[in-house]
C-alpha cells in the first residue's frame, strides 16, 4: 500500500491518495461495501457484468449530487448486463435518505464508510479527510479495468461521455 500526491487537489490544495494504485488492463480486486441496511456487499457478487464504479466524495454536495443522478438516468439505457454502483464514505443511513428524496432507482449506493476497503484496494481513499477521491472505474465481466478516471479537482466533474462511451464499447 502505498501513498501518492500531486494527483489530486481538493479546492486547489494537494491531497495524498492512500492505496494500491489501479490502472487500465489491471485485475479489478474484489472489496466489500455496506449497502443502506449496513449490510456487507461484494464486488465480486456482479461477477460477469460490465460494472461501472461511480466514486464520489460525499452525496450531500452539487458535484456529487448531480453524478449520481446523471448515472442514474443513464443506467436504464445501458441493459441488464451492466450493473452502475455509486460508492461514497456517506454512512449508510445518509445514503438511503439521500437515495429516497432524490428518486435514485437504477443504481445501487454503496458505503465506504467502515473500513474503506474499496478505497484502499482502488487508491482513492484520501489520507487527509477521510473521504474518496471522485473517479470512475469501468470493469468488463472478466474483471479487467478497462476505464479509470481519477479527477484531479475534487470539485470537478467526472467525464460522463468517455465513461459512458467505455461501458458501451464492451456491451
Amino acid at each position: 500500500m502505498s501513498d501518492r500526491t500531486g494527483v489530486v487537489t481538493s479546492g486547489g490544495k494537494p491531497v495524498t491518495l492512500t492505496g494500491n494504485e489501479i490502472k487500465e488492463g489491471d485485475k479489478a480486486p474484489d472489496f466489500t461495501v455496506s449497502d443502506n441496511g449496513f449490510q456487507p456487499v461484494s464486488f465480486s457478487s456482479t461477477a460477469g457484468k460490465i460494472r461501472l464504479l461511480s466514486v464520489a466524495p460525499s452525496l450531500d454536495t452539487g458535484i456529487c449530487d448531480a453524478q449520481t443522478r446523471r448515472f442514474n438516468e443513464e443506467a436504464a439505457a445501458l441493459g441488464e448486463k451492466v450493473v452502475i454502483w455509486t460508492i461514497s464514505v456517506d454512512l449508510p443511513t445518509a445514503q438511503k435518505r439521500w437515495c429516497g428524496a432524490a428518486g435514485i432507482e437504477n443504481i445501487t449506493v454503496l458505503s465506504d464508510h467502515k473500513d474503506l476497503d474499496f478505497g484502499l484496494k482502488y487508491g482513492v481513499a484520501i489520507k487527509e479527510n477521510r473521504l474518496l477521491a471522485r473517479s470512475i472505474f469501468v470493469i468488463d465481466e472478466n474483471d479487467v479495468v478497462r476505464y479509470r478516471e481519477i479527477v484531479p479537482e475534487i470539485a470537478s466533474h467526472v467525464d460522463y461521455d468517455k465513461a459512458l462511451a467505455a461501458v458501451k464499447e464492451l456491451l
